[in-house]
């Protein structure tokens, strides 16, 4: 199920419309972008999250993202510095290739149709503390208040769905990764953040 959130009429910002679903971390990502940057044919594979700005049509979560971060440069989600910008990519990836995808809920009921649900979770369990390990090495040597520094980046924007997913659905115990229960903490702080989050959201909430 998806919903459509735009910029109301007569409001002199752009009329972007989100195709969303309140609990994807993909649409998520792009719904705190989306409120960073003060912006309130579909995809082919017929997921979310799609972006309609006019006559653009754009899907996949980093497309997106980084389409408002060219066309939009306001509240820039990229550092000046280089390695700092390899870092938020890198991290993005790893929760965009290999954490998220094994998450998915189309994944997950295909397991939980042939496995069952007990090794439903444990699948996405191993797949997800793997990542979150692999996560509290990328950023022990760069993270400030949030991911890689004390400004909000790229790698933010796909951490805190994907940490707030795994407390929320999956009932994670984040004991484990100090680092990042500690950003997670500091994106509850954050307004962009917290307006994006699933129980905000117009289309119902749902962990089927």
């Amino acid at each position: 199920m998806a919903s459509s959130i735009s910029e109301s009429e007569g409001s002199g910002k752009p009329n972007l419309k989100l195709y969303s679903y309140n609990i994807s971390s993909c649409a998520w990502r792009v719904r705190i972008a989306l409120n960073l940057k003060e912006f309130l044919k579909l995809n082919p594979l017929g997921y979310v999250p799609v972006l309609v700005d006019e006559d653009v049509v754009i899907s996949d979560s980093l497309a997106i993202i980084m389409y408002l971060e060219e066309k939009y440069p306001q509240f820039p989600l990229l550092p000046r510095d280089l390695q700092k910008r390899a870092i938020n990519y890198q991290a993005a990836n790893i929760v965009a290739s290999n954490i998220q995808p094994f998450q998915n809920l189309v994944v997950l009921n295909f397991i939980g149709e042939k496995l069952g649900s007990v090794e439903k979770l444990s699948w996405v369990e191993h797949h997800i503390k793997k990542g979150f390990t692999a996560l509290e090495k990328l950023l022990a040597g760069y993270s400030g208040k949030y991911a890689t520094g004390d400004e909000v980046y790229l790698a933010d924007l796909f951490l805190a769905p994907q940490i707030g997913g795994a407390i929320q659905r999956f009932q994670m115990d984040m004991a484990e990764f100090p680092l990042l229960k500690r950003l997670n903490d500091a994106y509850s702080e954050v307004p962009a953040f917290q307006n994006a989050v699933p129980e905000k959201q117009p289309d119902p909430m749902t962990t089927s």
